[in-house]
């Protein structure tokens, strides 16, 4: 580990937040030995020293597989509690605080009046950015429900909602092309509301910089902006709202 990555092991005691790892640009390896050395913290039975859900974010199915791999292959301990998320392209390590509306989002039917947090996506191709958020919120045993495909492009099903969504006390919206779904939910719900452009649309949507563009020249007040793609940031700022605010 020395080299290769200095863990910030007190961020979960200092904010409230687990400490997760980049896995894009990381090699399997790389991730392997980390997960190993959190696992070896968290066995050590020391507060604050590797315990509680860890994730690692933006990690393929190919590259998932040989970290799991490698961890079968070198490890001499008990199997590692890791799991892989392909529908967020995450891998977590510990038991997940899975609840019975974990179980239903999985079966899709969640209720959206029922979590603090509502993470509301435009379409089926901006699910695997919400499904981040969703999943780290899971990490931190933070309730979220899934609304999918209720983009501007059919107004009419955003607005079916929007009753179940005012019991939300946060919103996180995730969207790509134009990105104006943020804005439209900002100019017509109360609570705070984080936007998250999606790298989705044609030409000149350029990787979602067109909906960040958008969401930056919002004309609702209020309306907070992540980076392209970053569920994980957004769903970290839904958790920072929520305990400022318990």
């Amino acid at each position: 580990m020395e080299g290769l990555a200095e863990l910030d092991l007190g961020r979960r005691q200092r904010l409230g937040l687990a400490e997760a790892i980049w896995g894009e640009d990381k090699s399997a390896a790389q991730i392997a030995a980390i997960l190993e050395r959190l696992a070896a913290l968290a066995s050590e039975g020391s507060p604050g020293k590797g315990g509680g859900v860890h994730l690692v974010t933006r990690v393929s199915a190919e590259k998932a597989a040989a970290v799991l791999a490698r961890l079968r292959h070198h490890r001499r301990h008990p199997p590692l509690a890791l799991r892989h998320h392909p529908e967020a392209r995450c891998l977590t390590l510990g038991p997940l605080p899975w609840t019975d509306q974990a179980e239903a989002h999985q079966a899709g039917e969640a209720d959206p009046g029922i979590a603090p947090v509502a993470i509301v996506c435009g379409g089926s191709s901006d699910l695997v950015v919400a499904q981040e958020a969703w999943l780290a919120l899971c990490c931190h045993d933070t309730r979220a429900d899934l609304i999918v495909d209720v983009g501007v492009a059919g107004l009419h099903r955003l607005l079916g909602k929007l009753e179940a969504l005012a019991c939300a006390r946060v919103l996180i919206a995730c969207a790509g092309m134009e990105g104006a779904l943020p804005t439209v939910l900002a100019g017509l719900l109360p609570q705070p509301i984080i936007g998250v452009p999606v790298s989705v649309g044609y030409g000149v949507g350029a990787g979602g910089t067109a909906a960040l563009h958008g969401m930056l020249a919002s004309c609702s007040p209020g309306l907070s902006v992540v980076n392209i793609d970053n569920g994980y940031g957004a769903a970290m700022a839904a958790l920072r709202i929520l305990k400022a605010r318990a």
